[in-house]
């Protein structure tokens, strides 16, 4: 039986991450970027495709956290013989990657089998392995080089790093297993003690800075450690979750690759990060986001790589099997190439937002503005793939016609606070334009909702932001009205689907589980016309969907009871931290993006 999503943790070091399974296998890490081609990728295949075990040789019991406030996993294992814990963690960069397994003996004595597969390339190819006199090894493929410095004998057996080992009360082994180029000198392993307390040290000091969020301030950190975790530390880039091809249905075909940035992700993580005291996050990131973007408008992308790389090619990885068979496993993600209309109000808004949040402006800022008004200008009448990302026919969809309201919108305030009143007059008169339309083509009086594009009957829960960016006040009875048919349609067992797809033509075979972040925009929407208790009722139900670690993906099956989507899903967690903050606060992140 596969692992299930949710018995994964994660490890990182922020430019890279690993997924560490309930048994103690570590089945997906990429070396040494989060886009990198993984060592380990039995995730998406087998113990054949690269992993490291160290689990008790008899049977056990596990469970799990980790050490408080930190990113540090503690996974403790009962026997019948003794009580031991394997500790995972991955200290910061110091000019080399290096993941650390330390286990520990509590009480009795504990025996465990230590097995390492290493295989480059997605789980491809097989390294050279050679091992020192002093018991380094060494793994070595074209440019890759990882190197395990461990304190016990290893032996090398059908293409694999076997050992047993015992430990008891108070005993320690210290396992690291570095990256490098292979063309670089061999690098000297972290030392243990100073790495153990350097990364708790790290993330402590991280987390220190979280304000009080009410009944749910240690899920608000939890996260906030996820959105670190995921942060390329270098250039201050978001990777929306650290996987690729994690199914969106099991067996399905909607399996994408999610190690990349992706723009319309902007303005709620950067109000999730001010809203917070995060300003040196939040300013990384809208950094990130403006060096990417920079050229030509027309050439502007809705995802880029960690530091801002535009090239995101899609192909397959034929040779593994996919998560619980889901295939085709894809490396790169073609919807980079996509037009999307949305991400332009998603620029647009990020930039106001970080003014009216208090930071400091960017003096590209000011510059993009004036660049992107007018290629919007021209083609906010175009239909797009829109924010699905659709794989089918380009259509007038809804929420992309509201967002590139949402960018002249925020241009014409942008105008106002310069002093530009002419300029803010013009732009005034294209947003109203846009307004009109919208009302006009994408509200039906039938449903008594907005719907997913001009003319269609179908709900699309992305309409929930019509209210969200103040498109149109709470209180209007069209908003109210499609708030409801989302509750009414799109809800299935408590939780919200981003569409119907047995009924869109998007260019896949249908099904999928409940888009989570969906779910945490109803419970912004239900806070902000007034029904507090319903949004901290839905909000609590996600809660419980969160992991023994606190972890979310992308999706949920209600039915299977199981995760679904890419892992973890950082556009899960900023809408934790928002709904959390729109809960507790007077006035929460959603109060002020609505305000226009």
């Amino acid at each position: 039986m596969k692992t299930r999503i949710e018995d994964y943790a994660l490890i990182g070091d922020c430019e890279t991450a690993a997924l560490v399974s309930r048994e103690g296998s570590i089945d997906w890490l990429c070396f040494p970027r989060f886009d990198s081609p993984a060592c380990f990728a039995a995730l998406l295949g087998n113990e054949e495709n690269g992993r490291w075990s160290i689990s008790p040789s008899q049977k056990y019991r596990s469970e799990r956290r980790y050490q408080k406030d930190t990113l540090i996993l503690e996974t403790t294992f009962e026997t019948e013989t003794g009580v031991a814990v394997v500790r995972d963690f991955m200290p910061l960069r110091d000019g080399v990657n290096d993941l650390v397994r330390i286990v520990e003996g509590i009480s009795g004595h504990v025996a465990f089998d230590f097995e390492l597969v290493i295989r480059f390339d997605y789980g491809r190819t097989v390294p050279w392995v050679t091992q020192t006199k002093d018991g380094t090894l060494t793994a070595t493929a074209g440019p890759d080089m990882l190197v395990l410095t461990s304190p016990i004998e290893l032996e090398g057996e059908d293409l694999k790093t076997k050992a047993s080992f015992e430990v008891s009360a108070g005993h320690q082994l210290a396992f690291t297993l570095t990256y490098c180029p292979s063309h670089l000198k061999m690098p000297t392993a972290a030392k243990i003690e100073n790495a153990t307390r350097e990364t708790a040290t790290f993330w402590e000091d991280f987390v220190a800075k979280c304000p009080d969020v009410g009944e749910w301030t240690e899920q608000v950190k939890r996260s906030l450690i996820t959105l670190k975790a995921l942060t390329f530390m270098p250039t201050g880039g978001i990777v929306a979750a650290a996987t690729t091809s994690l199914p969106e249905q099991l067996g399905g075909t909607r399996n994408w690759d999610y190690r990349y940035c992706w723009l319309r992700d902007a303005t709620l993580t950067l109000m999730a990060f001010m809203k917070l005291g995060y300003y040196d996050e939040a300013a990384a990131w809208r950094n990130w986001l403006l060096r990417a973007v920079a050229g030509s408008p027309h050439q502007m992308q809705i995802m880029y790589g960690v530091a801002g790389e535009r090239n995101l090619m899609e192909w397959e990885a034929t040779w593994l099997d996919g998560y619980r068979d889901s295939t085709p496993v894809r490396i790169g993600n073609a919807a980079a190439e996509q037009f999307q209309l949305d991400v332009y109000g998603e620029v647009a808004d990020a930039m106001t937002q970080a003014i009216r949040g208090g930071l400091p402006p960017h003096p590209r800022g000011k510059s993009l503005n004036s660049a992107l008004i007018p290629f919007l200008s021209k083609v906010w009448r175009d239909p797009d793939e829109g924010i699905w990302e659709v794989r089918g026919d380009r259509q007038h969809f809804t929420y992309s016609k509201v967002m590139a309201w949402v960018a002249f919108d925020r241009a014409c305030w942008m105008a106002t606070e310069a002093g530009d009143l002419q300029a803010a007059k013009e732009l005034r008169v294209t947003a109203d334009e846009i307004h009109r339309e919208v009302c006009e083509k994408a509200y039906d009086e039938t449903i008594g909702s907005f719907v997913q594009a001009y003319g269609s009957k179908t709900l699309d829960a992305s309409v929930l932001h019509i209210g969200l960016v103040g498109f149109l006040p709470e209180d209007d009875p069209r908003y109210l009205g499609t708030v409801a048919a989302i509750e009414n349609r799109l809800m299935r067992d408590g939780l919200v689907l981003r569409y119907e797809t047995t009924e869109v033509e998007d260019g896949l075979p249908p099904g999928e589980g409940a888009f989570l972040a969906c779910s945490f925009w109803l419970v912004d929407a239900l806070n902000l016309i007034g029904r507090q208790e319903d949004a901290k009722t839905l909000f609590e139900r996600l809660l419980r969907l969160c992991n023994d670690v606190g972890l979310l993906s992308e999706e949920y099956d209600p039915h299977q009871e199981a995760m679904l989507g890419n892992f973890p899903q950082a556009f899960s967690h900023v809408g934790l931290i928002n709904s959390a903050l729109n809960l507790a606060r007077r006035k929460g992140p959603a109060d002020e993006r609505s305000e226009t």
